[in-house]
């Protein structure tokens, strides 16, 4: 009889706890999902929607189906492996080749790190009418405790929240404007390139596709050690890591889409232009109500500050894998490349004259990276010698490298649209 019970009490156990199992896993899409809803990617979705209406969604529907696998791609090698990409490309390539491809990531991570200190400056000085420069050291400065003063456990909390908000913050302001949903919708699913928007195009790519949260995501991953599990575990948590990555992704797109759809209607239907993210504050004061500004300011704010701390973890695991390490913010190594992100970002904003424009040339300076390190994860998810039983097979490869040729191209098009 005792036996029986304790039978009982085990099943109803494992069916509550398999109800709610994939809660354990939920949090590292959501980190990753910060980093491309970042001031750099409010600034390309706000030219983007002012200059070209809502002709340019698809590109938001395209990169997020790239995101998708490539986050999920990286992951996987975290969950495989029980090492970040970093820490990877160091014990796998020759130096030679590791050292360009991690110093180039490293400076994607700087250029990252510069749009979320920058944006959060900017809604300072929206806010409390700060100058840029002035409120860039503070947010900077703020950025820099929240990342020496918490554990990820407590940083997953603070950027979970974050992204509550901000997500809140464009449906408030979509509900103010008047959006036109067929246009809308064609947007989505109808590629087309305007005269004249190629930099735009590739600094939306740059924006949602971006470096850092590839090596970010990896990173997360293998901290929770699952390599050293059973083959059953690992499995499991590959499919609720798919879960967790598509989820949030998900939610970036919509939150993205939200702000091209928001420019859309407010500034291209009425023939305004909006050219920073300041001016474009104050004019939906007139055109969607007195709250709209405020909301705006605190939204950027808010994107700024999580965005940024996200970009620094992003460095502190790019630089300690040159150590062999992974990321521990309170490691010597660690904290180094979280201070050479924040700070190099810091030092070129004091000689920024034009925020918005540097934002959007930051947005495409990732776009230009990007290619290494799709390249990079690709060979080291394909290696049966790096990867064992969970090497990518034929149709991942595939798709892989159609990618990375899909988004070298567009970097192609983008230098000869430029000379």
């Amino acid at each position: 009889m005792l036996k029986l019970l304790a039978d009982l009490k085990n099943r109803r156990h494992k069916r509550v706890f398999g109800g709610l199992e994939i809660l354990k896993y939920i949090g590292p899409g959501l980190i990753v999902t910060v980093g491309f809803i970042d001031p750099g990617n409010w600034a390309s979705n706000l030219a983007a929607g002012t200059s070209f209406g809502y002709s340019l969604l698809w590109i938001i529907t395209l990169s997020t189906l790239m995101l998708i696998m490539l986050q999920h791609n990286a992951a996987h090698l975290g969950i495989a492996t029980g090492l970040c990409l970093s820490e990877a490309a160091w014990k796998y390539l020759p130096p030679a080749l590791a050292r360009p491809l991690i110093w180039s990531a490293m400076g994607a991570s700087v250029a990252t790190s510069l749009a979320e200190i920058l944006g959060g400056a900017l809604a300072l000085q929206m806010l409390l009418k700060i100058p840029f420069k002035v409120g860039a050291v503070l947010v900077a400065a703020l950025v820099l405790y929240l990342l020496f003063s918490n554990t990820y456990r407590r940083l997953e909390k603070w950027i979970i929240g974050f992204v509550s908000l901000i997500g809140l913050s464009f449906i408030y302001e979509l509900k103010l404007a008047r959006v036109d949903w067929g246009l809308a919708a064609a947007g989505w699913a109808t590629p087309v390139i305007p005269d004249g928007s190629m930099l735009i195009v590739m600094s939306v790519l740059g924006a949602v596709v971006m470096p850092h949260n590839l090596f970010l995501h990896s990173e997360i991953i293998q901290s929770r050690q699952w390599n050293l599990a059973d083959e059953k575990v690992i499995r499991k948590q590959l499919k609720y890591e798919f879960t967790d990555t598509l989820l949030s992704m998900l939610a970036g797109w919509a939150i993205n889409s939200a702000m091209i759809i928001m420019a859309a209607a407010t500034f291209y239907k009425v023939g305004a232009a909006a050219g920073e993210l300041r001016q474009a504050g104050q004019m939906l004061v007139p055109l969607l109500g007195g709250s709209a500004g405020l909301v705006f300011a605190l939204a950027l704010l808010f994107s700024g500050i999580a965005s940024g701390v996200t970009s620094g973890m992003a460095a502190g695991s790019i630089f300690s894998g040159i150590y062999g390490e992974p990321l521990n913010l309170k490691d010597s190594h660690s904290r180094l490349g979280v201070c050479i992100s924040v700070l190099a970002a810091l030092m070129l904003i004091l000689f920024i004259s034009d925020p918005f424009r540097g934002l959007i040339i930051s947005q495409m300076a990732l776009s230009v990276q990007l290619p290494f390190t799709i390249f990079l994860q690709l060979y080291l998810t394909s290696s049966k010698k790096i990867m064992g039983p969970y090497a990518n097979g034929n149709w991942t490869r595939l798709v892989l490298v159609s990618i990375a040729l899909a988004v070298s191209f567009l970097n192609i098009k983008l230098v000869l649209s430029l000379l």
